[in-house]
């Protein structure tokens, strides 16, 4: 899975992102609503990562859910 088909499966990952990532609230998943770039940037503000950094970490997280 890419980062592109993150809307599509959101559902599903919803479980996923918080155990990977525990300081996103429900509040920020039901605001990300499955925008990559709102999630990336939520990243971004809660772990201190530079924008590419976040896209990385992100790509990885969702190459291990296919």
């Amino acid at each position: 899975m890419n980062i592109d088909q993150l809307e599509g499966k959101w559902h599903v990952l919803k479980g996923g992102l918080r155990e990977k990532w525990g300081r996103l609230t429900d509040d920020d998943i039901a605001t990300i609503e499955g925008q990559s770039e709102r999630l990336v940037g939520k990243l971004q503000e809660l772990y201190g990562l530079e924008r590419k950094a976040a896209e990385k970490e992100l790509e990885v997280w969702l190459a291990g859910q296919a």
